[in-house]
């Protein structure tokens, strides 16, 4: 199981081009975010939650990893550096019995050791073949980006949410109609 977040626009114009446009009241605005969990074999979001961004992912991923737990077992938790904290390593692997891969990123570039149980395994020994996988979750981020397009059509906050898990929700059908449906090749020469 490999979790992340992303943000989405809710502008057609990019933030880049807001930016390079000069407009005057350009500010850094707040975007809806979206973590998830996915399943690294099949790619189906697991358990997904809604927030306003830019922020720290330590905020929502226990929630969404306690939800993706109570959905299926899983044995690794693959996320990235936004979540290097003692508690998440204590809750992936005192409370949900898995193992956590999270690389050591926060702090200076230090020779220290880090002083938590948890975060001193990830120093000795990660497993950067097994944390390979994941790309799994931010290839469901472009599928679902390129097929379900990246900006929001909704305006208030609460018609954000909905869409956002609405696109989750079609997103997942569209990975289970794939599976379900056999390839078939073209008879056109």
């Amino acid at each position: 199981m490999a979790g992340d977040s992303t943000g989405w626009e809710v502008e057609h114009a990019s933030l880049y081009f807001r930016s390079r446009r000069g407009d005057k009241r350009f500010r850094v605005p707040r975007w809806p975010k979206l973590t998830v969990c996915v399943d690294i074999a099949s790619q189906l979001i697991l358990a997904a939650a809604v927030s306003q961004g830019p922020s720290r992912d330590t905020a929502e991923a226990p929630g969404v990893l306690r939800d993706a737990h109570r959905r299926t077992r899983f044995r690794r938790a693959l996320w990235d550096g936004g979540c290097d904290a003692e508690s998440f390593h204590v809750l992936v692997r005192e409370e949900l019995q898995a193992h956590s891969l999270v690389p050591i990123k926060s702090g200076r570039r230090t020779r220290r050791w880090p002083p938590t149980q948890y975060r001193r395994q990830m120093k000795r020994r990660f497993y950067m073949r097994v944390y390979g996988q994941r790309w799994q979750v931010e290839s469901a981020f472009s599928r679902q980006k390129r097929r379900l397009s990246s900006h929001l059509r909704a305006k208030t906050w609460n018609a954000q949410q909905a869409e956002l898990l609405l696109k989750v929700l079609v997103y997942n059908l569209m990975i289970l109609r794939r599976a379900t449906v056999p390839f078939q090749q073209s008879t056109d020469p």
